[in-house]
Parts: structure tokens; sequence; C-alpha cells
């Protein structure tokens, strides 16, 4: 039961790093309609950035802060150098385009920092374990992942439904050439949008840097991921990121901790060990293909999409 408990716990934690990158991305898919292969590679700018910072800084916190803050501005760069061309364009264009950033960044991370990767460390405030149960300890820093990631949630939130500019995102994700007809700055909001999108994927790498290296191409594969999350969740839904990321984040964990001592109660244990990380990572391709067939457009559709 621990051990279950302990799974369900780094499921979470997965699910929620998912949302940090699938918000942003889902964001800027549903207001701008454009399909940004590149938002791994911001991930991995700002985990770059959280090294740098931190290292040069000699504090987490500062570092993470002013990672933030440069994901951010190249985020905004980017939509103003790159993206505003590819409004209104065919998908292939997008994905051509902004695959052609994925080797730009690559390159220019190979340049600025070297092909060796980076480490993060973590802080030593949080490089300890708190019991959560009796014969439970549970690593303090995936807890302060958990809450911060919570806490970004709500934020997002606050912002989207409750303040003007998410007004203006949600009209935007309905309907933007109206937006655009009554006077808004249809430019500058694509811009803020596509910034707090890059601030999310950096906050996600930021915080993902002290588990594994920082490394040159590392957000290509969580982007697979993170597409998945936004397809289940629905194109444009806060909400659907986050429901749908908790629930890829734990099938993800807990199919690859119990399914090969599963799969050994019909197979031999070689042949268990060899098909169970296999299936794993189908299960989650398996729950997006399924909520599809029963609800083409998402878990939380955005209406008017």
């Amino acid at each position: 039961m621990l051990l279950l408990i302990e799974q369900i716990l780094n499921g979470l934690q997965l699910g929620l790093l998912l949302f940090l990158l699938a918000a942003g991305l889902t964001l800027v898919f549903g207001i701008m309609d454009l399909v940004n292969l590149a938002h791994g590679s911001l991930y991995m700018i700002g985990a770059y950035f959280a090294a740098t910072f931190a290292a040069l800084t000699g504090s987490f916190v500062f570092g993470a802060l002013l990672a933030l803050g440069a994901t951010l501005l190249v985020g905004m760069a980017v939509e103003v150098i790159a993206m505003r061309r590819l409004y209104g364009r065919d998908h292939l264009d997008h994905v051509l385009a902004t695959f052609g950033l994925i080797l730009f960044f690559n390159e220019l991370v190979r340049l600025v920092w070297g092909p060796a990767g980076m480490n993060l460390a973590i802080p030593g405030w949080l490089n300890t374990s708190v019991q959560l149960l009796p014969g439970l300890q549970y690593p303090a820093y995936r807890l302060a992942i958990i809450v911060v990631a919570l806490a970004v949630a709500l934020f997002l939130y606050l912002v989207v439904m409750r303040t003007r500019i998410g007004m203006l995102i949600r009209a935007g994700a309905t309907n933007r050439e109206m937006v655009s007809a009554l006077g808004v700055n249809i430019k500058l909001l694509y811009t803020l949008v596509f910034g707090l999108g890059a601030a999310l994927a950096g906050l996600a790498g930021l915080m993902q840097a002290p588990i594994l290296t920082v490394q040159i191409g590392m957000g290509e594969n969580i982007l697979i991921l993170a597409f998945v999350v936004i397809i289940i969740g629905g194109i444009g839904s806060i909400r659907g990121a986050l429901i749908a990321a908790i629930l890829v984040g734990l099938i993800d964990t807990i199919g690859r901790s119990f399914l090969p001592d599963l799969l050994r109660l019909f197979l031999s244990s070689r042949g268990a060990s060899a098909i169970a990380p296999a299936i794993s990572s189908m299960l989650i391709y398996i729950l997006m293909a399924l909520v599809l067939v029963v609800r083409p457009r998402g878990l939380f559709p955005v209406s008017g999409r």
C-alpha cells in the first residue's frame, strides 16, 4: 500500500510537470491556432537558464526567478520575430517552421553552453525527505514541485477566469476576429500569451532540471506527452490540460511500476521485463484513442472551436 501511495505521488508530480508544459502549449494552440513544435525547446532553454543563473547567484530561488524572466523574454522575442509570420497559414507550415526552430535552438545551446550537459543541484533545504505516513518518506523537492504546480494552476485559473486579460484570452480562443474588430490589440495579446506559455515551459524545465541532466534536446520527448495531454483535455482548455496531465502522469507511472509484476503472473520474468515497458508506453496513447472515440474534441473542449 505504501508503494502504491508513493507511485501515485510520483504520477501526480509527473502529471503536474506535464501540465506546466501543456498549459502554455494549449493556450498558444487554442488562441493562435498555431502548432508550435518548438515549445519543448523553451522547456530546454528554461532549464539551461536556471542552471546558469543558479551558478552565478549561488541561489536556486534567484536563479529560477531570473530563468523565468529570461524565458518569458525569449518567448516574446520568438513570437515577434518568427511566429507572427505563421498566423493564418497552413498547419504544415507551422510544423516545418517550428521544427526549424528546434534545430536552431539546439545549435544555439550547443554554441552558448557547449555539447556537454549541465547539472542543477537541489537546494539544501529541499534535499531531504518528509514523512507523510509511518514508513513512508517522500522527497521534499518532489513535494515542492507538486505544491508549485498546483499554485500555478490556481494562478492560471484566476487569471483566465477572473481578469480582463483572461476574458480576452477566452474570447480570442473562441473568435479572435471579433476580438480584433472590437479594438483589442490582438498582436500584443498574442505576444503576451506566447510569452506566458514560454514562461510556463521554462518553469517546467527548471523544476525538472535537478532530477534529470540538463542537455540538448531534452524537451523533444516530453513535448510528445504534452501534445497527448492537450488532445485528451481539449485544445484551449486549461482545466482539461490539468485533468488530462494528471491522468497521463498517473497511468504512465503506475503502469511502469506495477505492470511488470502483473505480467509475471502470465509470462516468464524475462518476457515480462521485456514487454512491460512497451505496454506501459502504449497505455497513454490507448487512453487518448478511447477519449477521442467518445469525445472527439477532448474531455473539456472550448466552446466555439
